[in-house]
C-alpha cells in the first residue's frame, strides 16, 4: 500500500485517505446493529486503519491475514469457488473476515446480537467503498 494522503488543510480540501477509510468503518458500525469494532489491514497482516475500542488492532490485522490465507486455501481445495467471507461464531459474538480486493481485508467484530442479515446486505457496499478509496492511493 502506498502512503496515506496528507491531512485535511486549505491546500488539500479532501479528507485524508485514513479519515475516509475510518469513516467507512464507522458508517458500517452505525448501519448494522451489533457491529462493535472493525479493522482494515493488508493481506500481509499490516494495520491500515481501525475503528476499535477494546481489540488490539495490530493483533487482529495479523490474525485476520492468517485466517483469510488458510480459508482461501480450504475453499480452493474444496473446489467451492472464490472465498467471500470467513465467519467465526463465538461464545459472546462474531468475528467476520472479508477480502477487500486483492490487497486488503476487513475484519468486523460484533456482539452476540449482530444482525447477520443486515451485515450481509451492507458489507458488499462497504467493501466496494473501501476498494475505491484504496485504489485511489495507487500511483499509476
Amino acid at each position: 500500500m502506498g502512503p496515506l494522503s496528507p491531512p485535511l488543510s486549505e491546500e488539500n480540501p479532501e479528507p485524508s485517505q485514513s479519515a475516509q477509510l475510518t469513516g467507512i468503518l464507522t458508517s458500517l458500525r452505525d448501519r448494522v446493529m451489533g457491529v462493535s469494532e472493525s479493522v482494515l489491514s493488508t493481506v500481509d497482516g499490516l494495520l491500515v486503519v481501525a475503528d476499535t475500542d477494546t481489540a488490539h488492532p495490530e493483533s487482529i490485522a495479523a490474525l485476520a491475514a492468517a485466517t483469510l490465507g488458510v480459508s482461501r486455501r480450504i475453499a480452493e481445495q474444496a473446489n467451492v469457488g472464490v472465498l467471500r467471507e470467513v465467519v467465526a461464531r463465538c461464545g459472546a459474538g462474531h468475528v467476520i473476515v472479508l477480502a477487500v480486493g486483492e490487497r486488503a481485508l476487513l475484519t468486523v467484530m460484533g456482539d452476540d446480537g449482530l444482525d447477520i442479515a443486515a451485515f450481509q446486505r451492507e458489507s458488499p457496499a462497504t467493501v466496494e467503498e473501501l476498494t475505491k478509496v484504496l485504489a485511489a492511493d495507487v500511483a499509476y
